[in-house]
């Protein structure tokens, strides 16, 4: 294997190892919870500040790559993603467990958007889709193999190993990086902006988790409600501040795009929905239905197979009805059967339960690949690595909200029922509202005309505006 195909291996190894470690904490909640001292549901704080720290710092992660080089800067992630895994591991309080995955998502933060760099600068064209094709694996095997590993492990060893795990691998990803990766960086990488990058850190942190304190007790009200004013008017002084600049860390001229407004809107509420579910599935088999962590995992990581399978046929569901038609009747699809998790009890056999969550995770990843698809359709090629840090961390944003925001369903269900421990009933309405508000996402996507998305790059046929003729564009 040459060396241009073992740069783009090693970064993909490196991104099964974030992929994994973003799923593999969910099945083993109950436990690192009781561990801890603390309830299940407080540990939304260890996935939310781990999200967070995603979309705090992937808006940084290109220029600091253009100005220290993105080899340096990709085993330097790598480094810092292993102190985490392993403070994680060591954690014995939940405070401890938030800095550390605070830690780690500092890490990943450079390791994606850094790790995709090396490769479109060091991968010759003619050599472009093989490459990327490793790159694509991460995300179809990490959520495959997250959920029953992590149960696995934390059923039959400790819950520990499940961060513990990352050392080899990450030491051999920095010595692999160093050996194969080429030192690439920009000559001129202009000014950070600092201050924007500032202002959007504590508008996110504000909001998500100031929202995710809600209902645990763990600040005061007034603190609570400082927190969310606090992160409000930091976006709204960013709105502000980014009008006319050239350099703004988060370009909101790209809203100007339809299609890109419109995706990401769309998109945001609709990755809410689905950030909550990894986290409130688990638990509700778990605490609920009284499964092992090994059990559940073995369970919820169908959802990724139906994910898997939909790679096969989503090109031709795009072309055969178009982007806006999959949007709407897909995403509507989506939400019925994010509901239907409320209709689960612990007589419900696994096998129905199985079948549910496989066809789930089908449309749920053939809504994901429409938006993805139509967010960077009629974005300019020199504004594209803009498009994509802008949509990378508001979509991560909208996942650590929607963990919080499930967990808050889950808790007022627990109070307004009166139940001194969370139960099977305690879900329900949880799953009924990511639902409700799954649909409402659909509606963005009214407006669309239904030739939306026809010129974007790559080879897929689309309808003419009224069913006339089709045409190709060809991939760059």
């Amino acid at each position: 294997m040459n060396k241009q195909l073992i740069t783009p291996l090693i970064v993909a190894c490196a991104l099964l190892m974030e992929n994994i470690d973003s799923t593999v904490i969910s099945t083993s909640l109950p436990l690192i919870a009781a561990d801890l001292g603390t309830d299940a549901l407080s540990l939304k704080l260890a996935i939310t500040s781990y999200l967070l720290s995603l979309a705090v710092f992937i808006p940084a992660s290109g220029w600091v790559a253009d100005r220290f080089g993105a080899r340096n800067v990709f085993r330097l992630a790598l480094v810092i993603f292993v102190v985490g895994s392993i403070m994680s591991g060591m954690s014995n309080s939940i405070w401890q467990m938030v800095g550390a995955r605070v830690l780690q998502g500092f890490g990943g933060s450079m390791m994606l958007p850094v790790g995709r760099l090396i490769v479109l600068r060091s991968v010759p064209r003619a050599q472009m889709v093989a490459a990327f094709v490793w790159l694509t694996v991460p995300a179809m095997i990490g959520p495959l193999m997250g959920p029953p590993l992590g149960g696995f492990i934390s059923t039959y060893f400790n819950w520990r190993w499940i961060f513990w795990i990352n050392v080899p691998v990450g030491a051999l990803g920095v010595v692999l990086a160093s050996l194969y990766i080429d030192d690439v960086r920009e000559e001129n990488p202009g000014p950070f902006d600092l201050a924007g990058f500032l202002l959007t850190g504590v508008g996110f942190s504000g909001l998500v988790f100031g929202f995710s304190l809600l209902g645990g007790h763990f600040v005061s009200p007034l603190l609570n409600a400082a927190l969310i004013g606090a992160g409000l008017a930091s976006l709204i002084v960013y709105v502000l501040y980014a009008r006319g600049r050239d350099n703004a860390v988060l370009d909101l001229t790209l809203l100007r795009i339809p299609t890109f407004r419109t995706a990401l809107a769309g998109g945001v509420l609709f990755r809410l929905c689905i950030g909550a579910l990894p986290f409130l599935l688990p638990l509700l088999l778990q605490l609920g239905f009284g499964l092992s962590p090994f059990q559940s995992g073995l369970l919820t990581f169908a959802g990724a197979i139906g994910a898997l399978a939909m790679k096969f046929t989503g090109p031709w569901s795009l072309r055969t009805f178009g982007f806006r038609n999959v949007l709407l009747i897909n995403g509507a699809i989506t939400a019925a059967f994010m509901a239907a998790n409320a209709l689960f009890t612990p007589q419900t056999p696994h096998a129905v339960i199985l079948v549910v969550l496989i066809t789930g995770g089908f449309f749920r990843s053939l809504q994901f690949t429409a938006l993805n698809g139509l967010v960077f359709a009629d974005v300019e090629n020199q504004r594209m690595s803009r498009a994509t840090t802008m949509n990378a961390a508001i979509m991560q944003v909208g996942a650590s909200a929607g963990v919080a925001l499930g967990a808050l369903a889950v808790e007022l269900t627990q109070i307004h029922s009166g139940a001194a421990q969370v139960g099977a009933d305690t879900f329900g309405p949880a799953f009924v509202l990511l639902g409700g508000l799954m649909l409402a996402s659909t509606l963005f996507f009214l407006r669309l005309p239904p030739n939306a998305a026809e010129g974007i790059a790559g080879s897929i046929r689309m309808r003419g505006p009224k069913g006339g003729p089709q045409k190709e564009q060809a991939a760059e």
